[in-house]
């Protein structure tokens, strides 16, 4: 019997796999459980419809994440921070201070998690990696200047 599976089932398959398994396996296990649901005519449409729903989510994601990666490009941050004299900070630029001066001087709302650096502690310029999507990272100009 052909079945399209509603949840990944262990040594049948993923998630919205379409699978042949024996009769009672299906009757007895997969309905039950609603881990799965005969493959119909209309059942196989959603399927599909389904999987042309999240390619077009999918492309959609990586041209944003490729637009927002060129306007990245030119964008410079300047934080202030208090520093010594020799150029240490006094305490350092993390994450969330990157993500908050992006947001307030370009408009530009990112997670802190998906910067990609150490805490800085010296004033000066840095490029800092920005992970954007799976295989797709920009880069960002952080400048640190004493106040």
């Amino acid at each position: 019997m052909k079945v399209i599976l509603l949840a990944d089932v262990k040594g049948q398959g993923k998630k919205g796999e379409m699978v042949n398994v024996s009769d009672g396996y299906a009757r007895n296990f997969l309905f039950p459980k609603k881990l799965a649901v005969e493959a119909t005519n209309s059942a196989i449409n959603d399927l599909k419809g389904k999987n042309e729903s999240m390619a077009f989510k999918k492309e959609t994601e990586i041209a944003n994440a490729k637009e927002l990666q060129e306007k990245l490009k030119g964008i410079e941050v300047v934080i202030t921070a208090k520093a010594g004299s020799n150029g240490k900070l006094f305490g350092s630029v993390t994450n969330k201070d990157i993500a908050e001066a992006l947001t307030a001087q370009h408009h530009i709302k990112l997670d802190k998690r998906k910067f990609d650096t150490e805490d800085l502690k010296n004033v000066g310029t840095v490029e800092v990696t920005v992970k954007l999507y799976p295989d797709i990272a920009g880069k960002l100009k952080v400048t640190i200047k004493e106040a």
